[in-house]
């Protein structure tokens, strides 16, 4: 088996989201509307240049579809993720890697890695400090890191209406972000710290087009901000997703289409 390499263990799930929240994934929506995701964040494994018979982790790999790419470059791959679902997913997909769940913000592999890639994962992860020194923990000396998350200003629009929806309407409960999007120089400070070099970084715009239409906003706030939307009763929350759609229509929907807002902080690092 190509994964025999890398190991992982199982720390101890907690505390990635804000109280009351209950983020849930649906691999079949996940891999069928946001295959986007993926689509993104296959041109981050040239970056690894990954050599064969190396070991990675993939940081967060959802249903496991990079994973399986960088395994192809002849890696040893292991995929973390804080969901069940999706590695439930992972595992029937690709039976041949090792996948687990774990928490990004707690985790250390067993025997450190040649490498760890991330994509769109860490901002999910709201203990930055506590991601960036589990992963330095999991990297041998000189170690590659390769991330690609939300930035400073990732989904502004969307953040800001789902805000202003939360107090026009009224709700029961207050609007809790539960995502870190930080400036090139906050999170170059945090992996500094956690004792990485800083190769590169850089913050860009990528306006992203949803699936499904008219539907689109609607699609992407069910798979995204569930957990947003979860600590509310269910008229309210369709309540707040009308009042977003309407209040986003004029800057992220034209010719039938939704493209979100997407800003992303692309990072490369090496363990000292």
């Amino acid at each position: 088996m190509v994964n025999e390499r890398v190991g992982v263990n199982q720390p101890s799930v907690d505390g990635e989201k804000k109280a009351g929240q209950q983020q849930t994934w649906k691999p079949e929506v996940y891999d069928k509307e946001m295959a986007f995701v993926s689509a993104f964040g296959a041109p981050l494994i040239d970056l690894l240049q990954v050599k064969p018979g190396e070991t990675v982790i993939d940081w967060g790999c959802g249903s496991g579809d990079l994973a399986s790419a960088i395994a192809e470059k002849g890696a040893h791959v292991a995929g973390i993720d804080f969901s069940a679902s999706m590695i439930d997913s992972a595992r029937a997909k690709y039976p041949t890697l090792k996948f687990e769940v774990a928490d990004g913000q707690r985790f250390v592999a067993p025997e450190p890695v040649d490498a760890i890639f991330s994509n769109a994962a860490l901002h999910w992860m709201t203990d930055a400090a506590g991601v960036a020194a589990s992963m330095a923990a999991s990297l041998k000396p000189g170690g590659r890191l390769v991330v690609e998350f939300g930035g400073h200003g990732n989904i502004q629009a969307v953040t800001d209406a789902l805000r202003e929806a939360f107090d026009a309407i009224g709700v029961s409960q207050p609007y809790q972000s539960p995502w870190y999007f930080p400036t090139i120089g906050e999170y170059g400070m945090v992996l500094q710290q956690a004792g990485f070099e800083v190769n590169s970084a850089i913050l860009f715009d990528r306006p992203t087009k949803q699936a499904n239409g008219d539907n689109g906003l609607r699609g992407w706030l069910a798979t995204f901000a569930d957990g947003i939307l979860s600590v509310l009763p269910a008229e309210e929350a369709d309540a707040v997703v009308r009042w977003a759609e309407e209040r986003l229509r004029p800057a992220l929907y034209s010719n039938g289409e939704w493209n979100v807002d997407y800003r992303r902080l692309r990072v490369t690092a090496t363990r000292k």
